[in-house]
């Protein structure tokens, strides 16, 4: 008898780790997932505080290689600057989680801009739609003097994996990269952000600049319940089959 229960427990050793080890798996996914949603959540909180706050000036040009650009993304701006509109380049979207007011398919407007003490600060003047990319069919746009410029402080946005590669040939990018920009238009050095503008709007109304409203994503909860509720099941349809098998082997015993 002995004999017989020992490896009936052997038999049960191997799925009882298993489903112990998938129940941590699930567990431990479903409480990344409350962490990420009290991450977004704190997210959203920041961005929505700075770009509710009054504009400041552009971070000194002598701090510019020591930013941090957790404490200083989304920071609204105000600074005069020259727009060098010969130089401007093109960033392809079909839209903006940022930019409600834009659907796509169009193009952001990459401008260099020189400030009065000879630094270059690219800006992200707005949106043109598809049709509207060449300079010449908005020239009323293109101001000449010098200008104050509202908008938030951004960062290069990292290609992704299917990102198209740019075409500095044809003026053309994928991705909102102003320093790939720089080197590819030999702007010369440039601040490490570039400021995604949201006023004044220009001359006939294009590029056309607007003010960021997040609508960043927060489904991390419905996730987290997901990875929750799979840990359920598991535990409940392991528990089925483990009293299944034990009652297989108390009629076995018994026989």
């Amino acid at each position: 008898m002995t004999t017989a229960k020992r490896p009936e427990r052997r038999g049960l050793l191997a799925p009882s780790l298993a489903a112990l080890a998938a129940l941590a798996v699930l567990i431990g996914l479903g409480t990344w997932q409350v962490e990420r949603k009290a991450w977004k959540e704190g997210l959203i909180a920041t961005i929505d505080a700075r770009l509710a706050a009054p504009p400041a000036g552009l971070p000194p040009a002598a701090t510019w290689d020591r930013l941090d650009r957790d404490a200083l993304e989304f920071r609204r701006v105000a600074f005069v600057g020259s727009l060098l509109n010969d130089q401007e380049v093109l960033v392809y979207t079909a839209g903006s989680s940022l930019r409600g007011d834009v659907s796509g398919p169009g193009y952001w407007v990459f401008t260099p801009a020189r400030l009065a003490d000879g630094g270059v600060v690219v800006v992200d003047r707005g949106f043109v739609p598809e049709g509207r990319q060449d300079r010449a069919s908005r020239a009323a746009g293109e101001i000449a003097t010098p200008i104050d410029i509202v908008g938030a402080l951004r960062w290069p946005e990292a290609p992704g994996l299917f990102t198209p590669a740019a075409d500095p040939a044809r003026n053309l990018w994928f991705a909102r990269d102003h320093l790939a920009m720089a080197d590819a238009k030999h702007w010369g050095a440039v601040a490490p952000f570039y400021v995604e503008q949201e006023a004044p709007v220009p001359p006939g109304g294009l590029p056309k600049p607007g003010k960021i409203v997040p609508n960043l994503p927060n489904n991390h909860l419905q996730y987290a319940l997901t990875w929750y509720g799979l840990a359920l099941v598991l535990t409940v349809v392991f528990a089925i089959w483990a009293r299944s098998r034990a009652r297989e082997r108390r009629e076995v015993e018994a026989a």
